[in-house]
């Protein structure tokens, strides 16, 4: 059977390392993926950081979800002229994350704490063991609830930051648009779509996403979802699109 998936859109930033398993699959299928985030994010300035009313120095801890956050913080410390102590605590969602730091401080002599399994309920554990400290939470104008609600659970005394925007990644007037597939990431990347395309029709074209937000904002979208992930089956959204594929062209 022949494979309609000719080219692929994937929502997020080119894989920097060129092991990736999307290029397997595209090697393999005969398939052209493009990698196009239909997201980017924004600095917010610092005088709208100010109108948060939120001083740095007045907490002990700082709560890293993502490199992005990290970057933020410490380019919001240096616009503002603060100094962060060495006696500051950073705790961070995965262990890349917390060496990422090594970009801003002296990893070696800060303190510093990582999930193990990279899960937010493993870094709330860890946060929870650390009543005493008042943290600093950056996050982006939209995001999820859920690491709010699981520290107000804990009655952890935090405040979360707003850092930087994401905003939607327009494409050019003159930029084609002609993808058999769309995979997407967050619900802000289907957001990015009609707002790029306000009469998208989808017709023949599949779209697949990653993680139950996104793929609610897809059917509230009105559009259909034809792969996901993650399942028992398929983990990552590469092992899903490798499934698609294969039942496509009728392997067995």
């Amino acid at each position: 059977m022949a494979l309609t998936i000719k080219k692929l859109l994937v929502s997020q930033p080119k894989p920097a390392s060129e092991k990736s398993p999307y290029f397997d699959i595209a090697e393999k299928y005969g398939v052209e993926i493009d990698f196009r985030p239909f997201i980017k994010v924004e600095p917010l300035s610092s005088k709208e950081f100010r109108q948060q009313r939120i001083s740095i120095l007045d907490y002990t801890a700082v709560v890293f979800t993502a490199r992005t956050g990290i970057d933020h913080f410490f380019r919001l410390c240096e616009e503002l002229r603060v100094t962060i102590p060495e006696t500051m605590k950073y705790f961070c969602m995965t262990e890349a994350i917390a060496v990422y730091l090594q970009k801003y401080i002296v990893y070696r002599k800060r303190k510093i704490f990582f999930a193990q399994t990279g899960k937010q309920d493993d870094l709330v554990t860890i946060i929870a063991k650390h009543p005493k400290e008042k943290y600093l939470v950056p996050v982006s104008d939209v995001h999820k609830d859920d690491l709010k609600l699981q520290l107000e659970a804990k009655k952890i005394n935090f405040t979360e930051a707003v850092m930087y925007r994401t905003v939607s990644n327009d494409f050019a007037a003159d930029e084609k648009f002609d993808y058999d597939m769309l995979v997407f990431f967050s619900p802000a990347g289907i957001s990015s779509l009609l707002k790029n395309f306000p009469n998208f029709e989808q017709n023949d074209i599949r779209i697949g996403c990653f993680g139950p937000t996104t793929a609610k904002a897809v059917k509230e979208a009105g559009l259909r979802l034809d792969v996901v992930a993650p399942t028992p089956e398929a983990p990552s959204m590469t092992a899903a699109l490798e499934q698609y594929l294969k039942k496509e062209v009728g392997e067995k």
